[in-house]
């Protein structure tokens, strides 16, 4: 099982540009964008009882939503983008919780793992941008098709 490591926030904070703080079991960042009014605060909650089962839970608070992402099991971070994809598994799907630096977020659940790598240009916009979004996990995790 994966656990968050001290250099994985120190990753998280270089892509997002941010500082964690640490509130309990919990490290806590503050993103905030007021030239496009957004401002939201991701969670990481790393090793905890989820259930009958321990691990990662990724929490993003926003003025307008509260998304959560349990067993997380991998990120990426992408300093170029600024942004930190977390990625959990299960059922032989994948969900991707994307965290960007200009305190944006976006969710992709229960994604086919065949739509990371097959032919975008084959999809339909709506099913592409999923595929697009999460293909950065298809390096980290062994992903059934």
């Amino acid at each position: 099982m994966f656990t968050f490591r001290e250099e994985d926030f120190q990753k998280i904070e270089k892509a997002l540009d941010g500082t964690f703080k640490v509130e309990g079991q919990c490290r806590r960042m503050v993103l905030d964008n007021p030239k496009e009014k957004r401002r939201l605060s991701l969670e990481i909650y790393p090793d905890i009882p989820i259930g009958k089962k321990r691990g990662n839970l990724i929490s993003v608070y926003t003025i307008a939503s509260h998304l959560q992402l349990h067993f997380c099991s991998a990120y990426v971070t992408s300093e170029m983008l600024g942004e930190v994809t977390f990625i959990s598994q299960a059922d032989g799907k994948i969900s991707g919780l994307i965290v960007e630096k200009g305190a944006g977020c976006s969710l992709f659940a229960n994604v086919d793992p065949s739509l990371l790598s097959g032919d975008f240009t084959k999809f339909a916009p709506e099913v592409m941008l999923s595929g697009i979004a999460l293909s950065l996990a298809e390096g980290i995790l062994p992903l059934k098709k």
